[in-house]
């Protein structure tokens, strides 16, 4: 441009300056603004706005509360952008006084705050729980004919509903009710949490039924919020029941749901029919995790039924789902009430010093070996990979208890053992309770 003579105007360096804010190059954005001036080019708003957007977005409200100053000293009013951009800055800095002020002078000028700025201030109230001052500033803005919406109204509803005031919540929905201002499927599940939570699942329901007529699609959340409520009052029957109907209409029920089901079955005392469904679930097929093995797991050791939760254990290990130490901690419980307090010990012992190793900010752990990492001397290492090959070792020899043996000494004198050792000599130990249990 300069070279064909054309002067680049105040678009233009608005435009670059937007572009290096937006880059995080600052410092260049700041270089052309002094350009702008040694070739006089005036600032206009735009300019200022844009660095009092880059100034907020940075967190640096001092500054873009001073740029607000000197634009008023040049000559230009802040208009509903700079307001705006102020206000939501203010909001996600934490410092919500100041916003208030800023609100108050915004109104001073005839100038209205706009929908997403108002929402952005009731959302970080409410997550900072001043759900009192978040409700004055929805009455604030429905007096002073803001445009509210649902978001606004839904913002606070989920808000009372985490702070367990369910009557003020119920509230808020009614007046967003009274306004005819449709809830989101957020918002409805929020509501429908909040109710299942009270005990209230059958109302609940009734709640999905108004989502359906006001169009709304619900989702795997408003059917396993249900589903769950129904579990939590121990009324798993009617949690199955409501399921086979959801399932007839199309809903494919995901992990969550299947380890809500198993859990209220486990928690309702049905062991067998937990286990009838987890065996049915298995030959279909499905994708357990972890948390449907544990759940299992610990229903069984409370039953006493060592002997089948160590075979899901054994199960996990092939699917590489674990055992975690959830896992490990139900076994350990059920062996010491069945006063096997040794054998107990040992599998404590084990994960004790395998979560040193993981929790330890100086050992290091890598795949295929994890070496204590003092000093990390080639003697050290060479300790590590012998202890730990001599384990293996013995493990894949049956050898678990001269294996336990080793491990124990060798700890005690500071040698570390490697990741996969830890995890042979836990299921070695876990095989061996199993052969334990058998009858002979």
């Amino acid at each position: 441009m300069e070279g064909l003579k054309l002067s680049p105007d105040v678009i233009t360096y608005n435009t670059l300056i937007n572009g290096c804010f937006e880059a995080k190059r600052g410092s260049l954005a700041f270089e052309l603004v002094d350009e702008m001036r040694e070739k006089g080019v005036k600032l206009n708003e735009v300019t200022h706005n844009i660095m009092i957007k880059w100034c907020c977005k940075e967190g640096k409200m001092k500054e873009a509360s001073e740029m607000v100053e000197r634009m008023e000293e040049t000559g230009f009013s802040p208009d509903c952008i700079t307001y705006n951009t102020l206000i939501s800055g203010f909001c996600k800095a934490g410092d919500l006084a100041e916003a208030f002020k800023t609100m108050n002078r915004m109104g001073g000028k005839g100038l209205k705050m706009d929908t997403v700025t108002l929402n952005t201030a009731l959302h970080n109230l409410c997550r900072e729980k001043k759900l009192s001052e978040a409700y004055e500033l929805l009455s604030f803005a429905n007096k002073r004919g803001y445009i509210v919406d649902e978001v606004s109204y839904g913002t606070l509803v989920v808000g009372y509903f985490k702070d367990e005031k369910s009557e003020r919540a119920m509230k808020i929905w009614d007046e967003m009710k009274e306004k005819d201002i449709i809830p989101s499927i957020i918002t409805y599940n929020s509501l429908i949490g909040g109710l299942c939570k009270l005990g209230k699942t059958d109302v609940a329901i009734t709640k999905l039924n108004e989502l359906l007529e006001n169009g709304l699609v619900p989702d795997e959340t408003t059917y396993n919020t249900i589903i769950h409520g129904y579990c939590w009052e121990g009324n798993v029957e009617k949690a199955f029941q409501f399921h086979n109907k959801m399932v007839e209409k199309s809903f494919k029920p995901d992990i969550y749901t299947c380890n809500i089901l198993l859990r209220g079955l486990c928690c309702g005392g049905m062991i067998e029919k937990a286990i009838k469904l987890f065996d049915t679930w298995v030959s279909k097929g499905k994708n357990l995790d972890a948390v449907t093995y544990n759940t299992l797991i610990t229903a069984l050791c409370k039953e006493g039924r060592l002997e089948e939760a160590l075979g899901l254990v054994d199960d996990m290990a092939e699917k590489k789902l674990g055992p975690d130490n959830y896992t490990f901690n139900s076994i350990i419980g059920a062996l010491n009430d069945a006063g096997r307090t040794k054998e107990a010990e040992e599998l404590l012992s084990i994960m004790s010093e395998r979560n040193k190793l993981i929790q330890n900010p100086m050992v290091k752990i890598e795949d295929e070996r994890s070496v204590v990492g003092s000093e990390g001397s080639d003697e050290s290492d060479s300790n590590t990979v012998a202890c730990s090959e001599q384990i293996t070792e013995l493990c894949g020899e049956g050898r678990y208890k001269d294996a336990m043996h080793i491990f124990t000494e060798q700890t005690e004198k500071g040698v570390s053992v490697n990741k996969s050792t830890y995890i042979t000599l836990m299921n070695g130990l876990i095989k061996r309770r199993k052969s334990i249990l058998k009858p002979v």
